[in-house]
This record gives C-alpha cells, sequence and structure tokens, in this order.
C-alpha cells in the first residue's frame, strides 16, 4: 500500500533545500542559493515554509558587516525527511 507523502516536500526546491540539508545540517543562504540554482525570492520563500513547518531554524547575522542568513535543520525536520524517504520507498517496493 503506498502511503501518502508530505506535502511541504513535494516540491522541488524545497525537497533540494532539505537534501542539501541532510548532508550540510546546516548553510549559508547564498551556498543553498548556489547548490539549488534557485533565485533569491523563490529560496526565500520556500524557506520560509519550511520554518513555519519546524522544519529548518533560520538564523539572520552579520559578517563583516554584511547581513548572513544560515539555515539549520531541526530534529523535527530530520524526523520528515526521514519519514518522506521511507514513504517514497514504498512506491518502489512491489511486496507492499
Amino acid at each position: 500500500m503506498y502511503k501518502g507523502l508530505d506535502p511541504l516536500l513535494l516540491s522541488q526546491l524545497r525537497l533540494a533545500v532539505m537534501s542539501f540539508l541532510m548532508v550540510a545540517r546546516e548553510a549559508e543562504f547564498n551556498v543553498i542559493k548556489e547548490k539549488t540554482g534557485a533565485t533569491a525570492g523563490n529560496l526565500s520563500v520556500q524557506i520560509g515554509k519550511l520554518q513555519e513547518a519546524g522544519y529548518l531554524s533560520v538564523e539572520k547575522t552579520y559578517k563583516n558587516n554584511y547581513p548572513l542568513t544560515i539555515c539549520r535543520l531541526t530534529p523535527e525536520g530530520v524526523a520528515a525527511f526521514e519519514a518522506f524517504y521511507k514513504d517514497l520507498q514504498t512506491y518502489f517496493d512491489s511486496d507492499k
């Protein structure tokens, strides 16, 4: 039986952000922007949605007098991604 997938992670960009952060655990906004190829505006909106869901924490600070945004996975984000991955696997497992 197929399991329902987390609709928040079905977005290509949100899934890319979460996938990258599952390895990196935290990254600067510009690094995520570079890795995903997203525009700053779209990435900002999608990070906001992940933050609202509790999947990411966002820290706004300064580095050499320039704004710096750091995104970190939360334990809830890790659990949501792992559940998404496990549920997605059921689509490929013909025994279930």
